[in-house]
């Protein structure tokens, strides 16, 4: 398929003024100034972008695809995401996850609802293990994995400084780091070990030792939740100052602090330390239970993570002029996709895979398009799930 989207303005991320994109199968084939291109003698589409903004689509590192939560008992296991979901909120690319549940819900079942969304129209990564170590995987090891199974882009989330993690040794820790950077080598892939942060007085104890007593880099590693409290953002500038990533947990309500920082005024604060916004990641933690627990560990109550929590948090930091538009699309597509090695994603250039979005003045999502199909236009799905129900 032929499509030609017209008229638009182009962060790529970097502001390109007013140009036309030339996509053909699933790759843009060029970026040109507004009416250079002219197609004849094949069938082909027009996507108006007249008075939009036209963006790299958003790319989602951490979601619970099969859901997850389960700490409240087995009514409480949160349910799977649909494509539709991730469609309306700006996000190209998945990555899925399992979280305190390894035992109910599978590796198998991980990797199966992985390339179904992949059927149904979304990019799609996964990460062996769940909280616990030694993680669960699909061969038998995190290296195998990643070196055999192409879905699987890391380790994760392994759960650190939490009441619900299998409370590691150092030693198990930096030896599961270390599987993750050979496994990624021979795999052509980042391997990246991608933990957990609870709420403990350790924080990130485990990240210090490691960058101190090994010779694993920073940028194999990243914490996420990290911005849970003001004490465990604190402790993440220092990872950070040696050359680590951090991810930050989107909530739906992008202006509050309820039991937690937002990502607003987390990444105000990074930046008062002089930490870059290149070396940080934005995920929603979909389908993932919130659960709420007291000082003895009871559980006091329940929520879910939604995927939309991505576009309403972009929104209110080029709103509200914490971020310009081409920086605040860094953590939400163009960081992850060269902190985990996904080629031809996060930008709008000619050979990068067609995965975009069409945002109005409002930045309120119009249009979305994926690996060069068009999921949603004017505002209506176009493209839907299997057993849909819109």
């Amino acid at each position: 398929m032929i499509t030609l989207i017209q008229g638009g303005d182009i962060y790529a991320p970097e502001y390109l003024g007013k140009k036309d994109i030339l996509v053909t199968g699933t790759s843009i084939a060029a970026v040109v100034e507004p009416g250079q291109v002219e197609i004849k003698g094949v069938p082909f589409e027009i996507l108006s972008a007249e008075g939009m903004s036209v963006v790299p689509g958003f790319i989602d590192s951490h979601v619970h695809i099969l859901g997850g939560g389960g700490e409240g008992g087995p009514s409480t296991r949160a349910p799977e995401i649909r494509m539709e979901e991730i469609v309306k909120s700006g996000v190209t690319t998945v990555f899925g996850c399992l979280g305190t549940d390894g035992t109910t819900r599978h590796m198998e079942s991980l990797l199966a609802k992985a390339f179904g969304l992949e059927k149904e129209g979304i990019n799609t990564w996964i990460f062996s293990g769940s909280y616990r170590v030694p993680p669960v995987s699909l061969t038998g090891s995190i290296r195998s994995d990643l070196i055999l199974i192409d879905k699987v882009i890391g380790a994760g989330e392994i759960a650190l400084s939490d009441h619900r993690s299998s409370q590691p040794t150092f030693t198990e820790f930096i030896k599961l780091a270390g599987d993750c950077r050979v496994g990624g080598m021979l795999g052509g892939k980042a391997g990246i070990l991608h933990c957990h942060m609870g709420s403990g007085s350790r924080k990130m104890e485990y990240f210090h030792r490691l960058l101190a007593e090994t010779e694993i880099p920073a940028t194999q590693l990243i914490p996420t939740h990290t911005n849970r409290n003001n004490d465990l953002l604190e402790d993440a500038v220092s990872f950070m100052r040696n050359g680590g990533y951090a991810d930050l947990t989107a909530e739906l309500d992008p202006a509050s602090e309820e039991d937690h920082v937002s990502v607003a005024s987390s990444i105000r604060f990074l930046r008062s330390r002089d930490i870059p916004v290149t070396q940080l990641t934005v995920s929603s933690d979909s389908n993932g239970s919130l659960p709420v627990f007291d000082k003895k560990g009871k559980l006091t109550g329940l929520a879910i993570a939604t995927e939309k929590s991505m576009l309403s948090n972009f929104r209110h930091l080029v709103h509200t002029g914490v971020l310009s538009m081409e920086d605040a699309l860094l953590p939400f597509c163009t960081n992850a996709a060269e902190f985990y090695h996904l080629k031809n994603k996060g930008k709008l250039a000619a050979g990068f895979d067609a995965d975009l979005i069409c945002l109005d003045r409002e930045l309120n999502l119009v249009n979305s398009m994926i690996k060069g199909e068009t999921m949603l236009k004017e505002g209506q799905l176009i493209k839907r799930g299997t057993f849909s129900n819109e």
